[in-house]
């Protein structure tokens, strides 16, 4: 027709699909437009590939076959290269370390089932020390991953902070007792844990009648743990423990125990009064433990050696000394894997 014109497309506008792995369609397509004596630049771009990626997928699914008068033909069949694909991806992917990293594992269960360590605090710990610098180690996840699939002599059952479930419901109560200053009325400063001095104080009990009571107090910057046994849970067997802490430490108890942050329990009633112009004492907020959070979560690595039930007159004060100074060796994350009894000896190496 006079006056008209028709517009040829004679390129592909499909853009190049790159990083995707050919499917089992693009293959069935690959082999009709091959046999059709297409080339592999015309196929790539109707499938809209490199021409490079057809011309390997052709190699790797060209097969020889027999034909019924026993010669032989080879042609690309997009089943067979879909069978070596998939052969192939079963070797992707990272390979196992647990042989290579034999010494690290072995090390890390006895770690974790002689001296309760978490398998955060084993690979922290070892990248710090220069005799593992050279040595082949994994990573916490992969530990925890072996932990997961039972190729460790270590279990789940052995890590009890993974197995802890907090199904405490949330009480307020709408009067409470007034022992001193609050935790409000505490120097901001305190919260960074950058100054060394400033503690949280707190009881462990053991049975509910006719047992002694733990006195449970860590410093916030180097999380250095104390757990004292005392007679009873009251007033007066915390007053003692705090004079026996003030003999210990002498004339550096004021600058080693600069503010101690309590709860509102009965037993610290006069713990202000006793420490009046030496310590600043102040109270955390009825049903507000996380204002404590150093000091419950040491209560809780205690109750691996003493569990809730257990009578802690069963212990000696040379076994409550062991606990507590086994926590203090234990290298924390938050610490930059250092150990707290370590950063405490230093602190105090500061103050003489």
């Amino acid at each position: 027709m006079r006056g008209s014109f028709i517009v040829a497309q004679l390129e592909s506008t499909i853009q190049n699909r790159k990083n995707k792995h050919l499917s089992a369609f693009e293959r069935g397509q690959i082999e009709a437009l091959h046999k059709d004596g297409h080339t592999n630049r015309e196929i790539g771009r109707r499938l809209g590939r490199v021409h490079q990626t057809i011309a390997n997928e052709l190699k790797r699914g060209t097969t020889t076959q027999l034909k019924t008068g026993r010669t032989s033909y080879t042609a690309y069949f997009a089943e067979t290269g879909q069978a070596i694909y998939e052969r192939n991806r079963l070797q992707c992917g990272a390979k196992s370390k647990l042989l290579i990293a034999n010494e690290f594992v072995n090390f890390a269960c006895d770690k974790i089932l002689d001296q309760d360590w978490s398998p955060d605090a084993v690979v922290g710990f070892t990248s710090l020390q220069e005799e593992w610098k050279d040595r082949p180690t994994v990573s916490t996840k992969t530990l925890y991953n072996y932990i997961d699939l039972d190729v460790l002599r270590v279990r789940n059952i052995d890590l009890p902070m993974k197995l802890r479930r907090n199904t405490k419901v949330k009480h307020i109560r709408r009067n409470r007792r007034i022992l001193g200053m609050s935790i409000a009325e505490r120097p901001v400063e305190i919260e960074d844990r950058q100054e060394f001095g400033h503690w949280e104080i707190d009881t462990v009990e053991g049975q509910k009648s006719d047992d002694n009571a733990l006195l449970t107090l860590v410093e916030r910057k180097t999380r250095n743990y104390y757990a004292i046994l005392l007679d009873d849970q009251d007033h007066d067997s915390v007053d003692f423990a705090i004079n026996q802490l003030r003999q210990d430490f002498g004339e550096l108890f004021s600058q080693v125990f600069k503010t101690i942050t309590s709860d509102n329990g009965s037993e610290f009633s006069n713990l202000t009064k006793s420490l009046q112009g030496v310590t600043d004492v102040y109270f955390a907020r009825p049903y507000a433990p996380y204002e404590r959070g150093s000091n419950e979560r040491h209560n809780g690595l205690l109750r691996r050696y003493i569990p809730k039930g257990k009578a802690i007159s069963d212990y000696s004060t040379e076994s409550i000394q062991r606990i507590y100074q086994t926590l203090n060796q234990l290298p924390r994350k938050i610490l930059n894997y250092r150990q707290p009894s370590v950063l405490f000896e230093e602190e105090l190496a500061r103050l003489a």
